[in-house]
């Protein structure tokens, strides 16, 4: 992957800023700040918002026995605290300290899952409680540990004598003064929304001043109407971050309504285009499309989110504001990334992928994106987020944007998107039933003059997808001139998909329903590559993929189709 030297100013900016935050946290949870975290210790909970995510009483069950299966890993703990090992794995560890586990004791239902629950949390006060330093009190990891403590109290105080009693509630005033401190300072993006939803929470649940409701009533609702777009999607432009959201705040919504307050207008609205937004990035098969840092769908999880959603009409075919398009006819779903790339902060998860889209036929997936595996090895991420993992144009082997900087600095600066896309335009081409899409990008333009555009038209009845790729001189020539301008044009398959030539050389996507899509190009014989598949369920799976080679300046416009033959009834 090309360098990022041009970035060094950028670069650098970013390694300022991240120096500043380090520092003013390290000020806050030192004693000059510390004092402010004490305080009047609430006499109770009134009241344990619900809480949306599964829950399965089997791992409640493993728990007890000391086996801790959180973010992929499995730690035994051989009777010791998981508190006090050192595991390797930081998504292990934020899940442990985020105590999120905690639902699979609540669903358990019995004694023994509430004294365990308890246990764990008296030996999480007993080692961390007391000092207010490194990953445990990470503000976006706090965040979650006082929406589960609060969710989960009942477990949790269930059979407790008053010393623990006041203990845990010290505790989590504690916490939520340190979040009030914190929230602020928070990089931008989906973790600092969610330390509001967690004060708003606290202020409800805990006894308070109302000043302390209005307080972060006021910044619940200026952080929503800055993060939540209009068209329901998230500014970091990545769907998970749509179902993680309304997995909180459709709760916190209940818990103002159960507690006889208003709740903000911009709550309201937030969830209202919400959740459209996630219908607008599902499948038939329920999987959310793989874009900017979507992995595996847990189906039952989208499921018991919509289930809120009154409107229960189609999904909208236009996000301009998150940069996708939909085009849906018949059994045909085509969702596509037609947005630059988010910046800074918001681009940690997100991916070269810019004018990738996936096709789904009736309940399976053909054409898709690689995906990421959310808790695999962190060597795959850089392979998952190139332009190469999606399913569209990458010139010169080179992907539309950098996230592979030095160690060094990546320990500083985290892997943010660096580059890609700035202008991108899109505009719809629906007619006579027929629904479709122009767009474009200058990702290429700065490093090799190109310019990409893709034309999609999706036919009345969903049975053709015809495609246009375009690549053009940055002065507007129509053909791309001679060197550098070497064309991969991929179409991913997704690994349930059977793939094979039939007799007459063309190319036939088999799966296990009642629908064959057959691939073809005049222009172009298209060959057959492998490829990983990083969002399977159980980790990275093998998958193969359609690619069409070609020079630019030989063949500036390449047409393609995907026609699809249906037999027996809907899956």
């Amino acid at each position: 992957m090309a360098n990022a030297r041009g970035y060094a100013p950028y670069l650098w900016g970013l390694v300022a800023q991240q120096l500043w935050r380090k520092v003013r946290r390290r000020l806050r949870a030192g004693p000059v700040f510390r004092w402010r975290y004490s305080g009047r210790t609430p006499e109770r909970v009134l009241i344990a918002p619900p809480d949306l995510r599964l829950a399965d009483p089997q791992i409640a069950f493993e728990i007890y026995h000391g086996r801790f299966p959180f973010a992929g890993h499995l730690v035994e703990t051989g009777g010791q605290s998981p508190f006090q090992m050192q595991v390797g794995n930081r998504a292990w560890l934020e899940t442990l300290h985020g105590f999120r586990w905690l639902r699979h004791m609540h669903a358990a239902e019995t004694d023994l899952a509430a004294a365990n629950a308890r246990a764990l949390v008296s030996d999480w006060i007993a080692a961390h409680g007391k000092r207010i330093s490194g990953l445990p009190w990470d503000p976006a990891v706090t965040a979650r540990r006082v929406i589960a403590w609060l969710q989960h109290s009942a477990v949790v105080l269930q059979g407790a004598d008053f010393a623990f009693y006041r203990q845990y509630l010290k505790s989590l005033a504690v916490q939520v003064r340190y979040l009030r401190s914190m929230a602020a300072e928070m990089p931008d993006g989906e973790e600092k929304l969610r330390a509001r939803i967690a004060l708003a929470f606290a202020a409800l649940s805990l006894p308070a001043p109302v000043s302390a409701l209005r307080s972060a009533t006021r910044n619940l609702a200026m952080e929503l109407d800055r993060q939540i777009l209009p068209d329901g999607g998230h500014i970091s432009r990545n769907p998970r971050a749509v179902m993680e959201l309304l997995t909180d705040l459709l709760p916190l919504r209940q818990t103002y309504a159960n507690q006889a307050e208003a709740p903000p207008a911009e709550l309201m609205g937030a969830v209202e285009r919400m959740l459209p937004a996630l219908r607008f990035f599902r499948h038939r098969d329920g999987s959310l499309a793989r874009f900017n840092g979507m992995g595996v769908t847990i189906h039952d999880r989208v499921a018991a989110i919509l289930r809120h959603d009154d409107t229960a009409g189609a999904p909208l075919l236009h996000a301009p504001h998150s940069g996708y398009e939909r085009l849906s006819l018949g059994r045909t779903t085509v969702i596509a990334d037609t947005g630059p790339a988010p910046s800074g902060d918001l681009s940690h998860w997100a991916h070269a992928g810019c004018l990738s889209f996936e096709l789904s036929s009736g309940r399976h997936q053909f054409i898709v994106n690689c995906g990421v595996d959310s808790y695999g090895a962190e060597d795959f991420r850089p392979l998952a987020r190139a332009t190469a993992a999606h399913s569209t144009a990458t010139l010169n082997d080179t992907s539309q944007a950098h996230f592979t900087l030095s160690t060094g600095m990546n320990s500083w600066v985290g892997t943010p998107l660096v580059g890609g896309p700035r202008q991108v335009y899109c505009e719809r081409t629906d007619s006579s039933g027929i629904q479709g899409f122009i767009a474009g990008h200058d990702a290429y333009v700065a490093r090799f003059g190109i310019y990409h555009q893709r034309d999609l038209r999706l036919s009345a009845n969903g049975d053709m997808l015809e495609g246009t790729d375009r690549f053009r001189r940055a002065g507007g020539e129509h053909r791309a001139g001679k060197g550098g301008d070497s064309v991969a044009l991929r179409f991913h398959i997704h690994p349930d998909i059977e793939l094979f030539r039939d007799e007459a050389g063309r190319l036939v996507l088999l799966g296990t329903g009642t629908d064959t899509w057959t691939f073809s190009c005049q222009d172009v014989e298209p060959v057959v590559e492998e490829s990983i598949f990083f969002a399977g369920l159980s980790g990275p799976r093998r998958s193969r993929q359609i690619v069409l080679h070609f020079n630019a300046s030989e063949l500036p416009e390449v047409y393609w189709r995907l026609v699809c033959t249906r037999t027996g009834s809907a899956d």
